[in-house]
């Protein structure tokens, strides 16, 4: 229920939010903090569902995963440079829609892809190296696109000290406690408690967030609506892009399926501490990444129908896909 209904849960938190920054003006002042702590929680909650013993699946089936590399890693930020002119003029704006696009997902991808007929065991193999690549290349994509001097200048040692720790201490957290109930062979268990966390945590922060940034949003909402159709031409792109390597790699429909999901949906909230610790003045592009999580969720309801017609099953391989 709640996976069906989370769209509406966060947009409801972020109007809820905005009227309570409206209400009472000054409110989210001093809830920073609470974003930084609730946010720390549900990174650990997200990567404690990653199935880190898969790693080495992944490299089992080197079709799907050059794809997939190939898609996320040198497809999509292409992508990027030809839709970043459509954007608003406005640094911090563009900087979110870098952020969080050149970021593929790592939680509900997974989720999607089961639930849109693709190969679900493949989606959470290639989960950790998605995560891996993205934060590698991340640096590597800012300086190429934006120059090394202003790269260099977002990328502040303290911006990257504070990313870093709230993504690395609930990272080496989850990692140890997943080897914990594996040894008590209890993981199945904890990622499903896992998973049912999650929706409520992130209707807290993106509540939270849309309290604390208020000020920005009133301010710059027009411009923030600007960034909607890039949004919604990125999924038309993500599934153009997937509908290619699906035929160049030559996959079945089930990982031609689970590749779309995997382009087309984005590391919203785990980008999230990087724009956080951003400097005041690029605070916009925190409600930029928040904002492309709700189109990001409208756009799976229309994946969800799409995909599986998109990349129908083989002929005589349909009881198979049913089964996967």
């Amino acid at each position: 229920m709640l996976e069906r209904l989370q769209v509406w849960i966060y947009l409801a938190a972020i109007l809820m939010g905005l009227v309570l920054a409206g209400l009472w003006p000054g409110f989210g002042e001093g809830l920073t903090a609470w974003v930084w702590a609730v946010l720390g929680l549900l990174l650990f909650v997200t990567f404690a569902q990653i199935p880190w013993e898969a790693i080495r699946l992944a490299f089992n089936d080197r079709r799907f995963l050059a794809a997939a590399l190939v898609g996320n890693f040198v497809l999509v930020p292409l992508v990027l440079l030809a839709l970043l002119p459509l954007a608003p003029d406005d640094p911090a704006i563009r900087l979110g829609i870098l952020l969080v696009l050149l970021m593929p997902c790592t939680d509900w991808f997974i989720t999607f892809s089961r639930q849109g007929g693709g190969d679900g065991a493949r989606a959470a193999a290639f989960t950790p190296v998605s995560l891996a690549a993205q934060f590698l290349m991340l640096p590597v994509y800012l300086t190429i696109i934006l120059g090394p001097g202003e790269a260099l200048g977002l990328m502040s040692a303290t911006v990257f000290a504070a990313a870093a720790l709230l993504i690395g201490l609930p990272l080496l957290a989850a990692v140890l406690l997943e080897q914990a109930l594996r040894m008590r062979g209890r993981v199945e268990v904890w990622q499903n408690r896992f998973a049912i966390a999650t929706v409520p945590l992130l209707a807290l922060v993106v509540g939270l967030i849309a309290l604390v940034e208020a000020p920005l949003v009133f301010a710059g909402g027009r411009d923030l609506l600007g960034v909607i159709p890039v949004y919604a031409l990125y999924l038309l792109g993500a599934a153009a892009l997937a509908w290619g390597l699906a035929r160049a790699f030559a996959l079945p429909g089930e990982q031609g399926r689970t590749l779309a999901f995997s382009l087309g949906t984005r590391n919203s909230f785990v980008v999230l501490p990087v724009a956080l610790a951003l400097p005041e003045v690029l605070h916009a592009a925190v409600m930029v990444i928040v904002l492309q999580s709700l189109v990001e969720l409208f756009g799976m309801l229309v994946y969800l129908r799409w995909m599986p017609r998109l990349f129908p099953p083989a002929q005589g391989c349909s009881a198979q896909s049913g089964s996967s």
